[in-house]
């Protein structure tokens, strides 16, 4: 006869490895603040529909324009910098676009198209067809990668 052991009642431990992050308002992921890649992954992972296939883009160039580029996710979104001196761009899901906002927009050449509150930080901001000028975006990271970084 073989005895059955009665499973194990899940905990909070266990189900916070196994939920899928909650989707903010304009289903940006809620993912916990954290340094290096594996946060910005887990947040790119949880990017919903269209919006998953474009943070893999936007990662990939940037981090093959800025190789040894520091990443990390603060309030929900991934940031790329330098470690220890600051960030030059970060990202954040919107219901209808991506918004990536780079922190001296304002010195890039030609500078990005959509203006901020803040008097240096530009925006681009890629629509649900995610077709943006690669070229451009990558030209744009070089250029905000060389210039003083924006400590947060």
């Amino acid at each position: 006869m073989v005895k059955k052991t009665p499973a194990k009642p899940a905990t909070a431990k266990t189900t916070a490895k196994t939920a899928k992050p909650a989707l903010l308002s304009g289903g940006n992921p809620q993912i916990p603040k954290g340094e290096g890649d594996a946060p910005v992954q887990a947040y790119i992972a949880a990017m919903p529909g269209w919006k998953r296939d474009v943070g893999r883009r936007l990662d990939a160039l940037i981090v093959q324009t800025v190789p040894g580029v520091h990443k990390a996710v603060k309030w929900n979104s991934p940031f790329y910098g330098a470690k220890g001196e600051g960030w030059f761009l970060s990202f954040h899901c919107f219901a209808k676009y991506i918004k990536v906002a780079f922190f001296r927009g304002l010195s890039l050449k030609p500078v990005p198209p959509v203006e901020s509150k803040s008097q240096d930080t530009r925006y681009l901001h890629i629509p649900e067809d995610g077709q943006f000028d690669e070229a451009q975006f990558a030209a744009w990271v070089k250029q905000a990668s060389k210039l003083p970084l924006e400590r947060m």
